[in-house]
């Protein structure tokens, strides 16, 4: 089994990644242009280059949380010191079955944040807990798949949840407070 700084090594980088997406590319270089971190927030930030963290993105381009967390994350990196490197999910299923969410789902993307011996500090994703609650309630929403207008439906509403995305500032921001959170517990 390859160590965490082994699949760091064969990681692409930002470039790299976007470079290679077929999709969501122009929305998720969008959402990193406009995205701003508060001052509060660059100040935190900036005291985590001592850690010396680095991380694992599991990512994917046609991913919509992907597309939305994974600029967020690249814009709270670079204040944090935090070198990231990229791999598509579906060609790394060894190491993307080591962070199923739930223990059953290969949600993504994940951000596997680690010192520089490889060693794991920090687990985070798929989702900020505020934009889980949004895609349940629209899913809660949906008519039964044995519905003949279920797949319409489902469309639409992932069409809606793509723009609410890409536009709502106050989303971007649960991304940002989440990963904090979890940044948080590393400086004790």
């Amino acid at each position: 089994m390859k160590s965490l700084n082994e699949w760091f090594q064969e990681g692409l980088t930002k470039e790299e990644y976007v470079d290679s997406m077929t999709v969501n590319k122009e929305e998720l270089q969008s959402i990193y242009n406009r995205f701003t971190l508060s001052e509060e927030d660059k100040d935190f930030y900036q005291t985590l280059p001592k850690l010396e963290l680095k991380a694992v993105v599991l990512t994917a381009d046609w991913c919509g949380d992907a597309m939305l967390c994974v600029p967020i994350i690249e814009r709270i990196a670079e204040y944090a010191g935090i070198e990231l490197k990229y791999l598509i999910r579906d060609e790394n299923l060894e190491l993307m079955d080591q962070y199923l969410t739930n223990r059953t789902s290969r949600a993504i993307p994940k951000f596997i944040f680690m010192d520089q011996d490889g060693n794991e500090k920090a687990v985070w994703g798929p989702r900020a807990p505020e934009v889980q609650t949004l895609i349940e309630q629209e899913r809660g929403n949906l008519p039964s798949k044995i519905d003949p207008a279920f797949e319409q439906k489902q469309q639409e509403m992932y069409r809606r949840f793509k723009e609410k995305l890409t536009s709502d500032e106050d989303l971007w921001q649960s991304v940002n407070h989440s990963v904090k959170n979890e940044l948080e517990k590393l400086i004790v």
